[in-house]
């Protein structure tokens, strides 16, 4: 009897609630600490049943601004934050490539 319990405790104790992850794309960052992050799914039409695209913007929160347009980042839902933010960034998966214009280019008039 004492066996039963114990592994039964022991089962409880382990159990972790895993917290909701995404993965997606930062589509601003005008806010501050603050990125709107665009999530696409593909899923099939509940009555044609063609594989349709499906897109979901999140707000997450960046303490540091590290996050930049374009990225690829992945987000942990957490408690509220604000009216909107629910979810934060844990880490920065892909950079965007940084498309500049060369000096030279800057002096042709």
């Amino acid at each position: 009897m004492a066996e039963t319990e114990a592994k039964t405790g022991a089962q409880t104790d382990t159990k972790v609630a895993l917290k909701n992850e995404k993965v997606g794309e930062v589509v601003s960052t005008k806010m501050a600490k603050t990125i709107v992050v665009e999530v696409s799914r593909r899923v099939p039409h509940p009555l044609y049943k063609r594989i349709i695209g499906k897109r979901k913007k999140f707000y997450a929160h960046d303490e540091e601004g590290t996050a930049k347009t374009g990225d690829q980042v992945r987000i942990i839902e957490c408690r509220p934050l604000s009216k909107l933010k629910r979810w934060k960034l844990v880490e920065v998966v892909r950079r965007a490539a940084q498309v500049g214009a060369q000096p030279k280019e800057l002096d042709k008039v």
